[in-house]
């Protein structure tokens, strides 16, 4: 049964969650397997551990000053779905679907790519290895659409507790390693790498720059629940700038502990520098602390972000874009045939093996939406100078404009690096244009009628 706004029937969402859940959706969003692998990386390039530190502490910083215009949007704008409605309101509902569309797809395509990935950690606990992998990705996410299905504080809570969970693996692994012995100067996990130089040395240095700002993705989380948060204006701020710094302190603890057993040298190249540092003092059962730590984060991940994307089905269908059966609320909160919709077709990527054509296209659109918000934050301030801001990012319009340059930079980056990719993820985003126009068509003929 759907619960109604008794204003004006529209369904709506029931504004049930707090601070704590919102922090959770941050810390749990940016917190995944890349810490585990990113140091590996970094090392070749930058083989100074203060200068590593440094570079894990500035990305940081770079990830909050990059929030602040995305918190401004987020506050103004508390309403469900993200980047759709803060797009929506900044340029139209044209811009505003195709940014709604971009931002679904995405969550799909990953939904997809970490349930299998999750199934693989699974097999390598020694755990149903009769089972294929697909089926095992497919069973994540319908344990995960369970969980969503039922109500909003429910699957809030559920993700406030994998969240803190996740979080606590992560400190007791830094611990795990503060109290480990120096590993030997003959370790080396990786092939050893010679100093790079010259041009070498600086595609190297830019490559671990940028795995390090991918390992804070995930930080934009807060927005796609403002109509669910209590207190949204404030409440998306706190938990987005508390997220990213709690995150950060994360990551840097682990670097600390890690180079307290290895040095940047003996783990350069490395594929999981953190397991690796571990296995010096737990030996082989080092795997299976950091493959059980893997799963855990993966199924979070896979929870938050079908969470998160039914709610972009959700606003949209309540807008008259989709079909209006994909608005429905129940009791609970739950936005049921949107969680549903969202969870089967990220099965059937998942089931099909097809998430792995839309995974190597799909690398633009999670910056994309982030550019999308920066521009609507700078947009909404001229088109609407008296709309009540909670939060208003500092130093306008020079810091969003910076914002918005660095996630179009990172676009441009990636297209250079596979233009035929980048031509795909075009086409990809163009594709239901279509469908826009012919529901835009029907809204206006019920319009007028």
């Amino acid at each position: 049964m759907s619960e109604e706004d008794h204003r004006g029937g529209a369904p709506r969402l029931r504004r049930v969650l707090g601070l704590v859940f919102g922090l959770a959706v941050v810390v749990g969003g940016i917190i995944g397997s890349g810490i585990m692998r990113a140091p590996g990386v970094v090392a070749l390039g930058i083989q100074s551990v203060p200068l590593t530190l440094l570079l894990w502490l500035v990305v940081g910083g770079v990830a909050m000053v990059t929030a602040m215009p995305l918190v401004e949007a987020g506050a103004e704008i508390p309403a469900a779905g993200g980047s759709y409605p803060i797009a929506t309101r900044a340029f139209g509902r044209t811009v505003g679907f195709m940014t709604g569309w971009l931002t679904w797809l995405q969550y799909t395509a990953s939904n997809a790519f970490i349930s299998v990935v999750f199934a693989e950690y699974v097999h390598r606990l020694g755990i149903a290895e009769s089972v294929p992998k697909a089926v095992l990705a497919v069973g994540l996410i319908a344990a995960t659409t369970g969980v969503n299905l039922t109500a909003t504080r429910v699957s809030g809570g559920s993700q406030s507790i994998a969240s803190a969970i996740k979080g606590g693996a992560f400190v007791l692994v830094a611990i795990i390693l503060f109290l480990s012995p120096r590993a030997p100067a003959s370790f080396h996990p990786a092939p050893a790498h010679a100093a790079l130089a010259g041009a070498a040395a600086v595609s190297a240095v830019v490559m671990a720059v940028r795995v390090v700002y991918q390992t804070y993705a995930g930080w934009d989380g807060a927005i796609y629940f403002g109509e669910e948060v209590q207190d949204a204006g404030r409440n998306v701020a706190r938990a987005t700038f508390g997220g990213i710094g709690l995150v950060t302190v994360v990551y840097l603890m682990v670097n600390l502990a890690m180079f307290h057993v290895v040095s940047p040298a003996q783990i350069a190249g490395s594929e999981l520098a953190v397991g690796d540092a571990i296995r010096v003092s737990m030996g082989p059962a080092g795997d299976v602390v950091v493959t059980a730590i893997g799963v855990i984060s993966l199924a979070a991940i896979v929870n938050l972000q079908i969470m998160a994307s039914s709610r972009i089905t959700f606003r949209m269908a309540a807008d008259g874009l989709l079909p209006a059966a994909l608005a429905k609320v129940a009791r609970g909160g739950s936005p049921w045939p949107s969680v549903t919709a969202v969870a089967a077709v990220s099965a059937i990527f998942a089931g099909s093996g097809s998430y792995e054509h839309i995974v190597r296209i799909y690398a633009p659109w999670s910056i994309g939406s982030i550019l999308m918000i920066c521009l609507s934050s700078i947009a909404l301030r001229y088109k609407e100078p008296d709309l009540l801001r909670p939060y208003r990012a500092p130093l306008f319009p020079w810091l969003p404009a910076l914002a918005t340059l660095t996630q179009a930079a990172l676009i441009a980056l990636l297209v250079v690096d596979d233009p035929v990719s980048g031509v795909w993820s075009a086409i990809v985003i163009a594709a239901p244009l279509p469908v826009f126009l012919w529901f835009s068509r029907r809204r206006r003929l019920r319009a007028a009628a």
